[in-house]
């Protein structure tokens, strides 16, 4: 075997550990901010890890991740609840792993980029969020107003976006550091 193709095997497999990886974490850290719900809730502990994989491992892995990582966690622990939550999560963490890892690549490579990767994304996801809910209401006969939206998207979740504004670019600088970013 060639040695350019050895090292893309070995870079999908390092991708493949890192987001399984990141999918385990998602499926654990809830469980820690989870003791106080409504705390656990405004800080989107699961939104963390498919941040990270879309970051680290880039789009494709991400997407994944985001994707699996709600409806896996409402399959096996009940929470979040399947529907409506947990599908409308699904696509909101599939945008953000996705974006976070698409636009990573885009972006100049300068420092600080990856706060502006990171909000774009998080709005991105927010609103694709907020589509899922309006069409799921509108399958199954019930309302989802802008309030509702501006609540779940916004106002209950401005602890999380303050934490993920200022632990994402930390951790994916120092991971970056370590010589573990997979986004090239």
């Amino acid at each position: 075997m060639s040695t350019n193709k050895l090292k893309k095997t070995d870079l999908q497999i390092r991708r493949m550990t890192y987001s399984a990886l990141f999918l385990a974490i998602a499926m654990v850290l809830p469980f820690i901010t989870g003791q106080i719900p409504q705390i656990g809730a405004m800080l989107s502990p699961m939104h963390i890890p498919v941040l990270l994989c879309g970051f680290l491992c880039g789009w494709p892995w991400g997407i994944a991740v985001g994707f699996i990582a709600p409806l896996l966690r409402g399959a096996l622990f009940g929470m979040p609840a399947l529907f409506p939550t947990g599908v409308a999560m699904a696509f909101e963490l599939a945008v953000y792993g996705g974006l976070t890892g698409f636009l990573y690549r885009v972006f100049p490579r300068r420092i600080w980029r990856v706060v502006p990767v990171l909000i774009i994304s998080m709005i991105a996801g927010r609103v694709v969020w907020g589509i899922v809910r309006l069409a799921l209401a509108g399958l199954t006969g019930n309302s989802f107003t802008w309030a509702l939206f501006l609540a779940g998207a916004v106002t209950n979740a401005i602890p999380g976006i303050i934490l993920h504004i200022i632990l994402i670019p930390i951790l994916v600088t120092a991971m970056e550091r370590a010589g573990l970013s997979l986004n090239d």
